[in-house]
């Protein structure tokens, strides 16, 4: 009786710390597999335009000096995903109020490094990222 119960109980443990560990595991992703094209056309000055690249969220920013910046959405601090406040030009954590620059660079808050810049080249009036 006690072999089945141990047996039982080791079952509904792995059943349910299975799911949590795939949850906060990182994706696995194809460094060399996707890539992105962004028309600059439908970008406005100033404003930001959020999508996912290699199984993560990045942003595209249109500065209004007309610069770009392409960086990781995920904050550096706990992995929240930053919103882009358009007025202020700069990157805010909703969970722990980390600040970011529109190039990525930590303002203030908890983050401990800046977000992560991505590579892109500009060609024909659209952004191609990877």
């Amino acid at each position: 009786m006690g072999v089945c119960s141990g047996g039982l109980l080791t079952l509904i443990g792995a059943g349910t710390v299975y799911p949590i560990f795939r949850f906060l595991s990182p994706l696995s992703v194809d460094s060399h597999g996707a890539k992105v094209a962004i028309s600059l056309e439908n970008l406005p000055e100033g404003e930001a335009k959020f999508f996912e690249f290699q199984g993560r969220a990045a942003v595209l920013i249109k500065r209004k000096n007309g610069n770009l910046s392409l960086l990781s959405a995920v904050c550096t601090h706990l992995g929240c995903i930053v919103k882009w406040e358009k007025e202020k030009e700069e990157f805010l954590c909703p969970c722990h109020g980390g600040r970011f620059s529109p190039d990525g660079t930590v303002l203030g808050g908890p983050p401990p490094k800046p977000l992560e810049q991505l590579p892109f080249v500009v060609k024909d009036g659209s952004v191609n990222v990877g």
